[in-house]
């Protein structure tokens, strides 16, 4: 069995993935919504994971290692926000936070070092990798080299998950971290990155890609700075969907994946959809400006004009094809928010909370016990479901690997001292 801790956990999206492959065991969740005196993440994750595990509703900068004494950590997941993650060196030399205070990502690298996991899954926004927009690829970079210096090798892949086979047209980062002393590691040490990237790494393995190497975008390669600060201060990088970190050497290349058909809006809708879904006649015009090409002169803070320009979207949604990505607004009458036409009835209407949790592959009534809004809210913050399940599965046959390999080690030991005889 595989014990994770789950940061960030929201109601639950990389558990029921992980829980779903069978092998691993959540020992502890934390969700935490700062400024909420009602916790409906954590209520809803509590609920459903009730009597397994210990479920954490605290902040994370106060959590104290002692916590996590007795339990033998492997694999710590958890989708973070994205920050500021500019470093400074303080009065005293230390390294310090010069951007916004409580940036999470450094409490994921203070738990890493009191557990010391095998292996670490994190989610983010596909910004991540060009952010900060006036220093491309700092952040990133400062993030990667942190995962360095705790002793990981590290790979990452954009992934649209319906260009995988699932119902949202929904673009994250996935970060996979794994402890240099492992096999999975050791064993592949003599394969060139841009293999690992085709063929034996780990997203090559959950999410197969296209041979070939893009012409418009050729792979880079160099080699990390060892100063956080110094990153900081100067570093600018373009990194592509792809790459594959191994000690200071850091590679990434864009690849294309091997698309598989998607689930398709109308696949995932439900039939006898109640009257309060439906649109008004105010709500259909106020879409239609919304979701139109527009071009309205406005005026900056310092007096100039210009020229605001937003071309038009799908009016309404094409159910033959899988979702857009869904934002925290959805069920609200906002461009971004999905509208169907109803195959039973014809008429517009917003997508039901069950279809939202069907677009991320959650079971039906999932969230269901908090309000309405907060449904919507919580599922476009959540992940793919799905894509948890694939990459599970992977590092099931690493772990398999890891073991057999430690088991090898064991038995040469042994034989050089006769123990085994």
């Amino acid at each position: 069995m595989i014990n994770v801790i789950e940061l960030f956990a929201g109601v639950g999206g990389f558990r029921i993935g992980l829980e779903a492959v069978g092998g691993f065991g959540v020992v502890w969740g934390n969700q935490w919504e700062p400024s909420k005196k009602v916790q409906h993440a954590f209520d809803c994750y509590a609920r459903r994971f009730e009597g397994q595990g210990i479920h954490s509703n605290e902040d994370i900068s106060t959590v104290n290692a002692h916590t996590f004494k007795g339990h033998s950590i492997d694999m710590i997941v958890g989708g973070f926000p994205c920050q500021d993650y500019s470093v400074a060196r303080s009065l005293n030399g230390e390294k310090g936070l010069q951007g916004k205070k409580g940036v999470l990502f450094w409490e994921i690298t203070r738990l890493m070092k009191e557990t010391n996991p095998k292996y670490v899954l994190l989610e983010n926004v596909d910004r991540l990798l060009k952010s900060p927009s006036k220093q491309r690829g700092r952040d990133f970079s400062i993030m990667l080299a942190s995962l360095r210096d705790l002793g990981y090798s590290v790979e990452w892949r954009i992934i649209n998950a319906a260009e995988y086979g699932k119902a949202q047209r929904r673009r994250r980062v996935f970060i996979f971290a794994t402890k240099n002393e492992t096999s999975y590691v050791i064993n592949r040490r003599n394969v060139d990155e841009s293999k690992m990237i085709h063929e034996e790494g780990f997203f090559a393995k959950a999410f197969p890609v296209k041979e070939g190497i893009s012409e418009k975008k050729k792979p880079q390669s160099f080699i990390m700075k060892k100063d956080l600060v110094e990153i900081s201060d100067d570093f600018s990088m373009n990194y592509y969907n792809s790459g594959i970190m191994r000690d200071d050497l850091v590679y990434t290349e864009e690849v294309t994946p091997k698309e598989e058909s998607p689930v398709s809006l109308r696949e995932i809708l439900q039939s006898g959809v109640d009257e309060r879904f439906y649109l008004s006649e105010a709500a259909i015009d106020k879409f239609k400006y919304l979701k139109g090409p527009k071009k309205i002169e406005r005026t900056s803070a310092t007096g100039h004009k210009y020229i605001f320009s937003e071309g038009g979207m799908a009016f309404p949604e094409p159910l033959e094809r899988p979702g857009r990505t869904m934002l925290t607004s959805e069920g609200t009458v906002n461009r971004s928010t999905h509208v169907v036409e109803d195959p039973e009835t014809n008429r517009l209407r917003f997508l039901t909370p069950v279809e939202c949790e069907r677009l991320n592959g959650f079971p039906d009534e999932w969230t269901e016990g908090m309000t309405e809004r907060m449904r919507y809210f919580c599922m476009g913050n959540a992940l793919v479901v799905g894509l948890i399940e694939r990459m599970g599965k992977i590092i099931l046959e690493i772990e398999k690997e890891n073991i057999d390999g430690n088991q090898e080690e064991l038995d040469l030991v042994y034989s050089d001292t006769g123990l085994n005889e």
